[in-house]
């Protein structure tokens, strides 16, 4: 059975609306043939022949090269429209920036850990990934040249780096005329000194040393100090053959606390971590002599009182099975400020181990032993925070 082909185009789908015509000012439309739509597109195809089909053919004469006609761009918003734009599918169109993805916060800004992780994470109560610090600058780049570099030194660095102190303190000696050089006595802040000139504070010489820096798992049973009237053991007993230069601990740790504490002839460095504005983390690991309680736990968070104030504590995480085992951090450096605070809830602290001190931890390091820093530690110490 033969079928007829039919001429009738046959349109599937729904009808697309008409656009509206964008018709250059001052062009008519031609009457008989309707309003041709032009879609803002310049219309110079006139007289160009077609073939039968009423294709344009390309035989005929190409069109002319207009340098001032350019084409004219619409973005997707500013396009004109018969209807409304398309909504959404589900409903209103979400915002830029609540968008969750499976692990990581909304909105912007660093992924914020829980109360209690980071410091969990320090006592090994929580698997601990590998650190990776950046934008540290390479050893050799880390100390400042002398501006001049003209091979003078200032008095006070001088003096610094000889293990008298900080820059500051070494500046408090000139100002008080403690200080000579070959046999004068300097008061001038700024002076500089050379090579053999003869550096005295009162009437002992002061000599230049390299700059060291140890770090010391305390034991418990020293004192935190370098020397003792009672002829107790203290920690310089322990790095004792360690190097030729004098060294002073940071800080403090009390004689039956454990952990980490760094010593060093740098007084500028010392100065400076063990300053309040400087907000040195410290993490401690606390055992205590009953489970902490959950209110106990709410009012360290919020701070306990004490004579010098309220202490602050940045973090706080139980991490033992038996709630007796803590992890504390805190920056504010006030006397057994620790032993204190467990101590004025009624809580007996049996032991007490530094576990972190100033980015600086226990990895490798075992209990009595001690090691130099390594270069990187060295310029994270005294170039950032």
């Amino acid at each position: 059975m033969a079928h007829k082909r039919s001429d009738k185009k046959t349109s599937f789908g729904k009808k697309t609306a008409p656009h509206k015509a964008f018709l250059k000012k001052g062009r008519k439309a031609n009457d008989e043939e309707g309003a041709k739509r032009s879609f803002g597109r310049p219309s110079g195809v006139a007289g160009r022949p077609k073939s039968d089909d009423g294709r344009f053919s390309k035989d005929g004469p190409s069109r002319p090269f207009r340098p001032d006609e350019r084409a004219k761009k619409f973005s997707k918003r500013s396009k004109p429209s018969d209807g409304d734009e398309r909504p959404f599918r589900g409903g209103a169109v979400p915002q830029r920036g609540t968008r969750k993805i499976a692990g990581k916060p909304e909105g912007k800004g660093p992924r914020q850990e829980p109360y209690g992780h980071s410091t969990a994470r320090a006592l090994g109560f929580v698997k601990k990934g590998k650190a990776s610090p950046k934008n540290i600058p390479p050893p050799e780049g880390g100390e400042k040249k002398e501006a001049a570099n003209d091979g003078l030194t200032r008095l006070n660095k001088y003096i610094a780096n000889s293990g008298m102190g900080s820059r500051r303190e070494a500046d408090e000696m000139i100002r008080k005329g403690l200080i000579s050089v070959n046999g004068v006595t300097i008061t001038e802040m700024g002076h500089k000194v050379k090579q053999g000139d003869v550096v005295r504070y009162e009437d002992k010489v002061l000599k230049a040393e390299k700059p060291v820096y140890i770090l010391l798992n305390k034991p418990k049973g020293f004192i935190t100090t370098t020397s003792d009237p009672k002829e107790r053991k203290t920690v310089m007993n322990l790095v004792a053959n360690a190097c030729r230069e004098r060294l002073y601990p940071v800080g403090r740790l009390d004689r039956n606390t454990t952990g980490l504490l760094l010593l060093t002839n740098d007084g500028d460095l010392a100065e400076k971590l063990t300053h309040p504005s400087h907000n040195t983390k410290k993490i401690y690991k606390v055992e205590l002599d009953r489970p902490l309680t959950k209110n106990d736990f709410q009012k360290i968070m919020e701070g306990v009182r004490l004579e010098e104030g309220k202490a602050i504590v940045d973090d706080l995480a139980i991490t033992s099975d038996d709630k007796k085992t803590v992890g504390i951090e805190l920056h504010i450096g006030w006397n057994r400020i620790v032993r204190r605070i467990f101590e004025s809830l009624d809580y007996e602290v049996r032991k007490l181990d530094r576990v972190v001190f100033a980015g600086l931890d226990k990895k490798d390091l075992p209990r009595g032993e001690w090691r130099f820093l390594k270069p990187e530690e060295i310029i994270r110490l005294k170039h950032f925070k």
